[in-house]
């Protein structure tokens, strides 16, 4: 059984919490984390921000990676109850209680598309980065998501659950990043059958129809120092 829901993200999201575990443990999310990695900032000694952390699999990276503080920010109380690294924060990822240029690199993974509003979005990520930060993000491409895929999870009694999501084209993130005066420095699309080739229950189906098609996006960005933006 499939609800497709009255749940709002916040609703399935604590309703997930208890199973969900704080690792990349589906196909989608493994290829989104090795290239989450490979384009991955140095945070020797830095402090940073895990944006909409869900159980702390970017907090648990950040730790491991060298940062000095790593703050593990959700509007989910339940999911953050089961974070293990970093210091949990409840949060609303468009407006954030941090102060301006707080933080030197902010990490979002798989969580854009849970965003209202894409521009404020980027606005306040923008805000608490402190200038030169980076900014690493990866969303559930809105290709994906207007070809019909969706991201579900089953609940404790085995119903899948579907997650509400918007979609923001790929040109509008580019608009908003540019807007927050921050520097595109990545664009990666992860695509089916190309990118993402790991076997599981149906997967040659699905690669057969899905071929080529756009699973995930990889964005990083970075805020320049005020002397290096366009007049």
């Amino acid at each position: 059984m499939t609800v497709n829901c009255s749940l709002s993200t916040l609703e399935a999201y604590d309703r997930w919490a208890a199973s969900y575990p704080p690792e990349a443990h589906n196909p989608l999310m493994r290829i989104e984390q090795r290239a989450m990695l490979a384009h991955w900032p140095d945070v020797t000694d830095c402090c940073a921000l895990d944006l909409a952390c869900g159980t702390g699999r970017y907090s648990s990276l950040l730790m491991r990676s060298g940062a000095r503080e790593v703050i593990a920010a959700d509007f989910s109380t339940a999911m953050l109850r089961q974070v293990s690294a970093g210091t949990p924060v409840r949060a609303n990822m468009v407006q954030l209680p941090f102060a301006a240029s707080a933080f030197d690199v902010v990490v979002c993974g798989l969580a854009l598309g849970h965003a209202p509003d894409l521009h404020r979005w980027v606005g306040e990520v923008a805000r608490v980065l402190d200038d030169g930060g980076v900014l690493l993000y990866s969303d559930f491409h809105p290709e994906a998501a207007r070809a019909g895929l969706t991201r579900s999870f089953k609940d404790e009694h085995n119903r899948s659950v579907v997650l509400p999501h918007c979609d923001y084209d790929v040109s509008e993130q580019r608009e908003a990043i540019e807007a927050a005066n921050l520097t595109l420095e990545v664009v990666q699309e992860l695509r089916a059958g190309m990118d993402c080739q790991e076997s599981f229950p149906g997967s040659d189906t699905f690669y057969r129809q899905w071929h080529g098609l756009p699973l995930v996006l990889i964005v990083r960005a970075r805020k320049c120092a005020p002397c290096q933006r366009k007049a």
